[in-house]
């Protein structure tokens, strides 16, 4: 077989390819004298030589493009990565959001000077309230976790005003209550804002116990943090009760919308009584996700809320868009450098409108329609927990596997990379032992998530059959089987000769 080394797995080190005396560019003669340099640089910083690699120009651009083949994303496979919405992002969004007019203007800039991106942010904002029942949003809040905070802040502040204005039974309100299939961030952001966390457990089908919660609620409750569908993929069947028994005893209800692929236009968190709620456009609105962000994690709130939301906010006097602080004297403030990720935003805009009302609850129901066809497909070959309906995601477990044949939904994770797939989530949420969350998103065709349960039904086999291959997977990556615990404890990233 020919040497092809484009697809070459064994790619050297970029120091390792070098050779002494090549060349990738030619740079001018320095025209500052050498002893102007030393005048400007103290001389124990200057550097006689560098220790870089020495290669041509085309050797590096070989060398970055092989690299570049390595990487996995969702423009290259199929990424079912549950509770993340990794779904494939039109690339006209990322055109609209790179036109000049969004990207050559500043912060700073004078209110009148950037007029387009007000109107944007202004109309954008009443299409997200009519989407989700709310009557005003922030866009400060960086991502999901951030929305999160900004949301118990503004819980905090208002329980102190009615504490203050003896409107409250209640001196001080510090617990929050979440349910023990959360997200992780929702414990952390509890008690970045100074609350405590009161946990209580899920029934026998995946939804909040009833009877624990009312135990739970009481004078000291500030609030409920609860995702709808929850982080199983199911949809509480006693949402309404919940927020009864929340709201009777004086706490507020917030939605953890990290993923609101399931309810595009089909149900509204305000309406639930969610009292407010982040939502993350780089998830369900299709703008890039991952790799350390950008992302975007607008808050929505309801008329007793509004007053607290982070300033300034866009206004509309006359026909002129402004930002204003002096309106709104209660606000919590700013928890943003200036206004939001804005690139995002306009990414999530033209995402919405291009789809508009009738596209968007589309997008709730093929998610919806895909996580359920392959949850139906596997759910032979795998544990299901909980046995009924999902929304955009489920959670299945490897407890058969690991009990008969002793392999693990990380072993199960690792070789489905043999199979050309991104792994799962695995190990969450926390109440599912050896769980695997598959969120397939509505972008994927039905091709796709064949040749993916396919590849799950393999591994199931392959289990049964030779466990030792599914232990010791991957076989086929550039990098084999890696010590996890150790490469986060000794993490080396360094090169040297």
């Amino acid at each position: 077989m020919a040497n092809d080394e484009s697809i070459n797995h064994d790619e050297p080190l970029i120091f390792e390819k070098s050779s002494p005396g090549r060349k990738a560019c030619s740079l001018p003669a320095a025209d500052v004298p050498e002893q102007k340099i030393e005048e400007l640089i103290p001389r124990d910083l200057l550097r006689d030589e560098l220790n870089l690699p020495e290669l041509s120009e085309l050797d590096v651009v070989r060398h970055f493009t092989r690299l570049s083949q390595k990487n996995f994303g969702v423009d290259s496979g199929f990424y079912p990565l549950g509770s993340c919405s990794m779904k494939y992002n039109p690339k006209v969004n990322e055109d609209i959001a790179g036109m000049p007019g969004f990207t050559e203007i500043h912060p700073l800039q004078p209110a009148e000077q950037v007029q387009g991106i007000l109107e944007l942010l202004y109309n954008f904002e009443k299409y997200l309230c009519a989407l989700f029942g709310y009557d005003a949003f922030t866009f400060q809040p960086a991502a999901g976790a951030h929305g999160e905070l900004t949301a118990l802040m503004m819980i905090k502040a208002y329980h102190s005003e009615q504490a203050a204005s003896g409107k409250s039974s209640a001196e001080h309100r510090n617990i929050i209550i979440v349910p023990d299939s959360s997200h992780g961030t929702n414990p952390a952001s509890v008690s970045m804002v100074g609350y405590q966390t009161k946990v209580v457990k899920s029934n026998g089908r995946g939804n909040i116990d009833m009877a624990d919660l009312k135990q739970a609620v009481g004078e000291d409750t500030a609030g409920l943090m609860l995702t709808n569908p929850n982080t199983l993929g199911l949809f509480d069947e006693h949402i309404l009760e919940i927020a009864e028994t929340v709201h009777k005893a004086g706490g507020l209800l917030y939605y953890d919308g990290a993923n609101a692929n399931a309810t595009l236009g089909i149900c509204r968190p305000a309406d639930l009584g969610f009292d407010v709620a982040h939502f993350n456009l780089h998830k369900t609105f299709s703008t890039p996700h991952g790799g350390g962000g950008p992302g975007a994690g607008p808050v929505g709130v309801n008329k007793k809320l509004e007053p607290f939301l982070p300033v300034p906010r866009v206004i509309k006097k006359g026909s002129d868009f402004l930002f204003s602080i002096v309106d709104f004297p209660r606000s919590i403030g700013r928890v943003h450098g200036f206004h939001g990720n804005i690139n995002v935003i306009v990414k999530a805009y033209a995402y919405l409108r291009s789809l508009g009302a009738e596209g968007l609850k589309d997008v709730a129901e093929n998610a919806v329609l895909n996580a359920n066809y392959v949850m139906n497909r596997l759910k032979e070959y795998y544990y299901l927990p909980y046995d009924r309906t999902c929304q955009h995601e489920f959670v299945i477990s490897a407890k058969w596997q690991k009990e008969k044949y002793g392999v693990k939904a990380l072993d199960i994770a690792k070789r489905l990379l043999d199979y050309g797939f991104h792994p799962p989530t695995i190990y969450f949420p926390l109440i599912v032992e050896e769980a695997l969350m598959i969120e397939p998103t509505e972008t994927e065709s039905k091709e796709t998530l064949d040749a993916f349960c396919e590849a799950m039904i393999s591994i199931a086999k392959e289990c049964e059959t030779n466990p030792d291959l599914v232990k010791k997977a991957p076989h086929t990556t550039p990098v084999k089987r890696l010590d996890e615990a150790k490469a986060a404890r000794e993490l080396n990233l360094r090169w040297s000769n």
